[in-house]
């Protein structure tokens, strides 16, 4: 269950992954640039003041995200609020060595040498198959930049909507929108516009795995 708080910290979180103050957000989605300020938070009579759901859905369409990555913003600040944990260390690599041989096996899994670690928050959700893709390239923006980091888990379950990270048969490790998923048919959606949305026999894919954060 989240509270009043946790709302207004994930949009608060949600601007500074987007790259922006909260008035900066508030104005790009087009809205009075003190709607998310911290005195609007709260009513004169001392009340908690929550944002409406029309403002919660210009924000997610002027920053592409869905309601699903802004519920993991909203379950991750809810986990900060309990005590502190050390940070977790987990397997990192770049997309160009995750696209040659030997550093997964036929479900995704990491494996074998040469992969860094990275240092991640102690409320980043992760899991014991989790690992992190270090982006490079402009393919992912506007969500995902250079330079980021791509926390993912094999064990996690794919759906609609979910954002993913796929390896095809010939070696290319790509980041997308999963659209539908079927016994003969897996449709991704491109991040970037400027890339075309994919369709895949499951048997021409290696593995899926979902993105559950993105250090940025």
């Amino acid at each position: 269950m989240f509270t009043h708080s946790d709302i207004w910290v994930a949009i608060d979180r949600l601007a500074n992954g987007a790259g922006y103050s909260t008035s900066g957000l508030a104005r790009k989605a087009g809205l009075d640039a003190t709607a998310f300020n911290k005195s609007k938070r709260m009513s004169p009579e001392g009340k908690p003041r929550w944002p409406s759901t029309e403002s919660l859905a210009k924000i997610l369409s002027v920053t592409h995200i869905t309601m699903t990555d802004f519920m993991t913003l909203i379950e991750v600040e809810t986990i900060s609020s309990h005590p502190v944990q050390p940070p977790s260390t987990i397997p990192v690599i770049g997309y160009a060595q995750a696209g040659t041989s030997g550093f997964f096996d036929d479900a995704g899994f990491p494996q074998g040498e040469g992969w860094d670690t990275v240092e991640l928050p102690a409320v980043t959700p992760t899991d014991n198959s989790t690992y992190a893709l270090e982006v490079s390239g402009d393919s992912m923006e506007p969500l995902y930049r250079d330079g980021d980091i791509i926390v993912v888990s094999p064990n996690s379950g794919v759906r609609r909507g979910d954002r993913v990270v796929i390896k095809t048969n010939d070696g290319q490790v790509m980041a997308k929108e999963l659209s539908r998923k079927t016994t003969s048919r897996i449709e991704l959606k491109s991040l970037n516009t400027d890339h075309d949305d994919l369709t895949f026999a499951p048997k021409e894919l290696e593995w899926i795995a979902r993105i559950l954060w993105v250090s940025q």
